[in-house]
């Protein structure tokens, strides 16, 4: 394996040599990434489940089959808006608590696919709440969920909550008091996602104050498709830990300058941001090169794989083959997930150590 790594460089793409029509490249860096435990941290847990549990839940749901026009007509969009129309879509198949269920089976699968040991998902309540969903059964059932995938693969899973920007401050407080008012050991804080454009961050000021009077940890969707002011307003009313995408900090200087300084992670998103076209409109152009290369502290995930038809291998391949990320960097921002966790310093420490161990062994 090491001579076949030994390969891969910034200069190495194009090559043509195929291995039972793989890239060589290609075959090799997925065999050893598999190999390395990896973190994900922006990643929504409703659009996880597979094509396979969708079709069940909209069988259940309309008591009728999903067909081809369906799957394409559910899965069509060409910006942000419409991905999240479709996104309440999926969310409106559930009829009840159990169907999380299904999240939960295709979400264990997706982590051990790609050796993904720790995640911090975002969870959206809103839509379900509205449906008549009682707050509590859902964190009782997550809490089974996560404790089983826990007991079974030894992944462990953290929540955030996103109050959503595209409901309202009242309703993004509504949600907020329920994380209070039920409290789950998995549920590490707030996030605020949804409609950048409808909903500035500044607007939430009040709900995160109160998080962080609270304790618990509060980040946001911020320079998704809303240029560098939204990431200004994020840092500046809500205090956000982390930035949510963050590509349009590339338009600022003086926010590039403070990201670096401040080492403030962001949570990159690269096929999620070529899907809905606002900044990006090709892998090759996206800016995370450009933001890493600056000092950024940047982290890749996957946001939301089943409607992107990504996985987090997919996306570090990515950045290896069509932005040439050399392989100490791919370990870079391996273990750059690991640190802009909510995890604590010895955990950190005892996870970052796993990969450095995994990474040698996959060298040998």
């Amino acid at each position: 394996m090491l001579k076949v790594l030994a390969k891969f460089s910034r200069y190495s793409i194009g090559r043509t040599e195929s291995i039972r029509g793989h890239p060589v490249e290609k075959e090799a860096f997925y065999s050893f990434m598999k190999k390395i435990p990896k973190a994900e941290i922006h990643l929504h847990i409703e659009a996880v489940p597979t094509l396979k549990a969708i079709k069940k839940l909209y069988k259940k749901r309309f008591n009728k089959t999903m067909t081809k026009a369906d799957q394409e007509k559910l899965f069509s969009y060409n910006d942000l808006n419409g991905f999240i129309q479709a996104f309440l879509q999926v969310q409106d198949l559930y009829q009840s608590v159990d169907d999380f269920d299904y999240i939960f089976a295709d979400f264990a699968d997706y982590l051990v696919e790609n050796n993904i040991n720790y995640c911090e998902a975002f969870f959206a309540p809103s839509a379900f709440l509205k449906k008549g969903f009682a707050y509590k059964d859902i964190v009782a059932n997550f809490d089974k969920n996560i404790e089983k995938i826990k007991k079974e693969k030894d992944i462990t899973i953290k929540i955030l909550v996103d109050v959503s920007r595209t409901f309202g401050c009242e309703n993004a407080m509504k949600n907020y008091n329920l994380i209070k008012e039920f409290p789950c050991k998995h549920v590490l804080g707030i996030g605020l996602g949804g409609a950048e454009q409808k909903g500035p961050a500044k607007d939430f000021e009040s709900v995160f104050t109160q998080a962080h009077k609270d304790g618990f940890h509060a980040v946001a969707h911020a320079g998704e498709d809303v240029g560098p002011e939204s990431i200004w307003d994020s840092i500046n009313y809500l205090h956000a830990e982390r930035i949510g995408h963050g590509i349009t900090s590339i338009q600022d200087s003086k926010l590039i300058d403070y990201l670096k300084e401040t080492q403030l992670p962001v949570e990159v998103c690269p096929t999620s941001n070529v899907f809905t076209k606002k900044i990006v409109d090709k892998i090759e152009n996206h800016p995370i090169r450009a933001l890493y290369d600056d000092g950024v502290h940047v982290t890749v995930n996957t946001d939301d794989p089943v409607f992107f038809k990504v996985t987090l291998l997919d996306e570090y391949w990515n950045l290896h083959s069509k932005l040439n990320f050399s392989m100490d960097e791919i370990k870079q921002l391996v273990i750059n997930s690991y640190n802009s966790s909510f995890l604590s310093e010895k955990d950190k420490e005892k996870y970052i150590k796993k990969v450095e161990e995994s990474w040698k062994k996959a060298e040998a």
